[in-house]
């Protein structure tokens, strides 16, 4: 199975320190603004999913969302969730950790496309909630 959206070992160890002090986490790839285009993370339940965000997959067992315009440009992209020092967006619940999350690509192979067509789209945020 082809992965949309990985970790890092760095990323996974801080996510799983974060999910100790916050509890269930969720990521949504910010498409910029305030934000810029990082990766944020949110306690679930603090951040509003709209009906059309995708869900990409999980990363240490948080669902990673983004919205559906931007997946557009996005579906032939490998997402890789990697840490950085420096501080992201405050909205984010790495910010006081003194790092952020910060998204790496590359595109998918033909066989890796082939797969994730087989597989169909991915689900939206309204889709998994009824």
């Amino acid at each position: 199975m082809v992965e949309r959206v990985v970790a890092t070992p760095v990323a996974a160890e801080l996510i799983e320190r974060l999910l100790v002090q916050h509890g269930p986490l969720l990521f949504h790839q910010s498409g910029g603004c305030c934000d810029g285009s990082a990766p944020m993370c949110y306690p679930q339940g603090e951040f509003h999913l709209g009906h059309q965000d995708v869900l990409l997959g999980e990363i240490v067992g948080c669902p990673f969302y983004m919205s559906a315009f931007q997946f557009d440009y996005w579906r032939n992209t490998h997402l890789t969730i990697d840490v950085v020092e420096g501080r992201g967006s405050s909205f984010s619940v790495e910010a006081p950790e003194g790092v952020r999350f910060l998204t790496r690509s590359r595109l998918f192979t033909d066989d890796e496309l082939a797969a994730l067509e087989a597989a169909g789209e991915p689900p939206r945020a309204d889709e998994l909630t009824g």
